[in-house]
Order: structure tokens, then sequence, then C-alpha cells
């Protein structure tokens, strides 16, 4: 796919420019007001999410740079958890640093939301399933519904996992489509689980990456197609109900977006968790890697999706006994199908 190949190429390009010659000596430098400058200067170059995330960036930087010239260099700990301080001000679940002892990460994309998740809850529906590459999957209510619980778009899975898992549902009226809690992976995969519920080949949302050092320096915008042969020639022509809840982060906010394209389909739970961007790496003089967004991601719309999309329907789950988002969805293909 055009889009696919074009984000590869861009990183590539990327990486080719930061990389080291291998007969190049390298020398790492602990001096904290280096490397908070360095890091700093990463972000506020090559980040994507400055400006539309309204960041007084140069504000962190007078605030950590002053906080770094009070560290002591043989403190690489205290160092670490200043720079991982400064990153966190970015509310971005992509953006981590990694050292030999530790990865930063930031939680302030999900905390405050209801977890909408409960795996024990799951259980009770999700029985004698079976496993087809990354896929799990079982009927549900009677054998009336088809239930796929998807944990991870890192797990691959192939056009003949998917057929013989809608070759199991031919009878069922429904298909309930469970990313909840799916941290994201490979987008290669979104586009093929979303595409048996496609009957077209459409554009599905639009990309630019960072392109210039300013904030606002973005490569024109090129759609993102979905290929509707990816299904292998498997289509799927009943109501398929999504459910998400603000860990569906990544690649699984992409595949929320665009199945609400898809014929017959409807989105439910809670809000995802965003995370429109794509990801890069960039060295600090220490040694440390960050990772950060510079490539953005719409929706057909031209609507940014990195702070997640907005449910068809908001179900919060509020029951000890069964999980209120399946049976939400469950009810939803029973009124489409109109039997009860």
């Amino acid at each position: 796919m055009k889009i696919l190949k074009n984000i590869v190429n861009c990183f590539a390009f990327i990486f080719t420019l930061t990389a080291c010659h291998p007969s190049e000596e390298i020398s790492f430098s602990m001096d904290p007001v280096e490397n908070v400058e360095a890091l700093w200067q990463a972000i506020d170059t090559k980040y994507c999410y400055v400006e539309s995330k309204g960041i007084d960036w140069q504000a962190i930087h007078d605030e950590y740079i002053t906080k770094a010239a009070l560290l002591k260099k043989d403190d690489p700990v205290t160092l670490f958890d200043l720079c991982a301080a400064m990153l966190d001000s970015l509310h971005d679940g992509h953006v981590n640093l990694y050292s030999d002892f530790d990865r930063s990460y930031n939680t302030a994309w999900y905390d405050n939301y209801p977890a909408n998740y409960d795996s024990h809850l799951q259980s009770l529906y999700l029985r004698d399933y079976r496993i087809a590459g990354g896929l799990y999957y079982c009927t549900i209510d009677g054998g009336k519904i088809g239930y796929i619980y998807y944990n991870s778009f890192s797990n691959s899975f192939s056009s003949s996992n998917m057929a013989w898992i809608l070759a199991s549902f031919a009878d069922c009226r429904g298909i309930i489509l469970d990313v909840r809690n799916n941290g994201g992976g490979d987008i290669t995969n979104a586009y093929r689980l979303a595409a048996p519920f496609f009957s077209k080949s459409q554009t599905i949302g639009y990309w630019h990456h960072k392109n210039g050092p300013g904030h606002n320096d973005f490569s024109p915008m090129e759609e993102m197609r979905l290929d509707a042969s990816l299904s292998g020639g498997l289509k799927w022509n009943k109501p398929v109900v999504v459910l998400c809840n603000r860990r569906s982060y990544s690649a699984t906010n992409l595949f929320v977006s665009m199945m609400r394209y898809a014929d017959l389909s409807t989105i439910i739970g809670g809000v995802s968790g965003g995370g429109g961007g794509m990801p890069m790496s960039y060295e600090l003089p220490c040694g440390w890697m960050v990772r950060f967004s510079s490539v953005r991601m719409y929706d057909r719309e031209k609507k940014d999706i990195e702070a997640g999309i907005e449910p068809d329907v908001l179900v919060t789950m509020q029951s000890s006994d069964k999980d209120d988002i399946i049976e939400k969805a469950i009810e939803l293909i029973h009124h489409a199908t109109k039997q009860k």
C-alpha cells in the first residue's frame, strides 16, 4: 500500500540522516545541560504535535535547563528522571526515553478515564474459544453472535485465519470485534483486519510528516486508502460492532477510526486512546534514545486523530456480573437484524 511504503521510506531517510557511520568512534557525554538542551531541541524541531497541543515549549525549556544546571554530571539516574519529567509535559504515550537502566512512559492519556474493560467479566463470554493467528474467537449469545478479541496489533494473522473465523460465524447475525486494551502494533494488521468489512476500496484518512524545524513544517498531505483486496476475497455483509476503550491506542486507534467508514459498522464503548502519530527515534549525547511522533494522521474529514475517536454509542461499564459493553453490542446487533 502506498501509505505504508511512503512512511517506511520516510523513516529510512530519517535513519540515514541520524545513524552513525560504523567506523566513527562513539563518545558519550553525561553533561546534564547538554543532554536536556539536545532533548528539547529534538522535540522542538522534530515532534509533530508541539503547536497543535498548545504546549509552551520555550517555557518548558527555561524550566528544565535551570534544573539541569543544578545536577551533577555523575548522576545519570537523576538526569534520566529530569528528562522523563520534561517529556511527560507532552502527555503522549508515543513518547519514551530509553536508557540501559529504565524506560520512561506517560499514562496521562488514559488516566482519569473509566477502564471499560474487565478480563474476568470478559471471560464469561470468551469461553471455548479458538485462536487463529493473534485472534481469539468464539460464538456467544447461544451461537447467534460471533465474538473476536484482538489484544495486540503486533500479533499477526493471515487471510486463511480470517477465512476460518468468518466461516465459523456464517450463521451468526453479526460480529463483535473487541479491541479494548489493545495498545497497538503493526498498522498493516489494522488494514488487514478492517478489509473484510469494506465492500470497496476507499480513502480512510490522510497523513503527513515533519519536514522542517518549524512547528508547522510538514510535507503535503497524502491519502491513506484501504485496499479491499487485502481481505483475500473475504467479505462480511452483516453488522459488526467494534468495542474500544481509552487503552485502544496507536494502531488500534487508527483501526477504530477507519472502521467508522466500514459497511454496517458501529463503534461503542469509550473514547479510544489516540496516538495518531507515527514515532521515530533520536539519540541524545549520553547515548540514550528518545522516541516521539513525527508523522500525523487524520481521518477522512482531515480531523486529527491524536486525541482519540469518539464512539457512536458511549457505554461505561458499571455492572459487576456482566460486561455492559458486550451486552450493548449484542443488543445493537439484534436490533439491526430486527431479531431479538
